[in-house]
């Protein structure tokens, strides 16, 4: 009997357009683990104020990583579900579904039932555990099997922050800009989180204790997303053989509301900008908290940390790509 593997990716609009991109915001947002506020808050925060605001900008910046075969993120994941298809042969059926927009988790699961599968195993496609990403998509796909007749067993990959597959696909990736020039430095730049996040779910009362309070994963922090940031940097690092004071780890993709309510710092954009300053001209940046390119990696990386280092005297950042359609490296989260 076939095994199923259902991949999952955060979500994507259905196109560039203005409309498309604010259906698609309106879903992600409302999400009460993206934005933990309670209902009547969010709802008016996110449809009054970030919505019909920040629509029109995001439709800008979509239109700018488009391309003719529609969203990176969608077109990479149905890539990396075929390929992996391929490597497991006709032992398994993979299916691949998005926590937000289309193709759903529900018709991914729809797949893996009309294929008759012995059991499931869900691989939210996030190395590193953040109840926003992991955490709202096995609770997504739990509420989906829970009304159904018949549900075969099913498990579920929490982080793979330190796998070796994966870090080695990051090495090799960096190993042919590293080869090719000199870099004067290089930025580890991971999505970042509101703080409370990660205070909300330390249950040891571990996090922010200290200022290294991350820098080993330990069963207190075993889940702390910042901590496996740390440890996926740590690995790649190792296998790169680079020097403590060669690269940074920082995080990228804010969006405060409240002063008194700050994100995971350092701000990459803060680094980068830095770095500029203090007369760096290249600088390579991985974006090991994505394993498909999408808006974050191409654009805020690629175009909008390009123009910031430019401004204030850099000349080249150098985005290391994501793994994309390489399937090898989910194997061993398959077995």
């Amino acid at each position: 009997m076939k095994k199923g593997i259902l991949l999952v990716n955060l979500g994507t609009p259905d196109s560039p357009s203005v409309k498309d991109v604010r259906k698609y915001l309106r879903e992600f947002l409302m999400d009460e683990r993206v934005i933990d506020l309670p209902f009547i808050g969010r709802w008016l925060l996110i449809n009054l104020i970030i919505v019909p605001f920040r629509g029109p900008k995001s439709a800008k910046i979509y239109k700018e990583l488009w391309t003719a075969k529609g969203s990176p993120l969608l077109y990479h994941g149905i890539e990396l579900k075929d390929n992996l298809q391929t490597l497991l042969g006709t032992d398994y059926h993979v299916a691949f579904g998005m926590r937000y927009q289309k193709p759903s988790v529900r018709l991914a699961l729809d797949e893996l039932k009309s294929e008759n599968v012995s059991e499931i195993k869900v691989i939210p496609l996030y190395p590193q555990y953040a109840s926003s990403s992991t955490g709202s998509t096995t609770e997504n796909v739990m509420e989906l099997v829970k009304g159904d007749l018949t549900i075969p067993p099913m498990s579920f990959v929490s982080s793979f922050c330190n796998l070796p597959t994966l870090i080695n696909g990051f090495a090799e990736n960096a190993e042919k800009y590293l080869s090719e020039e000199k870099y004067d430095h290089i930025v580890f730049s991971y999505h970042g989180l509101p703080e409370r996040h990660l205070k909300k779910g330390d249950s040891n009362n571990h996090c922010f204790g200290s200022s290294s309070c991350c820098d080993q994963l330990t069963e207190k922090n075993q889940l702390c997303y910042r901590a496996q940031c740390f440890e996926t940097t740590k690995q790649i690092v190792k296998a790169l053989n680079l020097a403590e004071d060669q690269y940074t780890i920082a995080f990228q993709s804010r969006l405060e509301t409240r002063a008194k309510d700050p994100w995971i710092k350092p701000y990459s954009d803060i680094v980068i900008t830095d770095l500029a300053k203090n007369r760096a001209k290249r600088v390579l940046v991985f974006s090991p908290a994505f394993v498909t390119d999408c808006l974050e990696t191409t654009i805020e990386i690629g175009v909008e940390y390009q123009e910031l280092f430019e401004e204030y005297g850099g000349e080249k950042i150098q985005l290391v790509e994501s793994l994309n359609g390489n399937a090898e490296w989910l194997l061993p989260l398959c077995q």
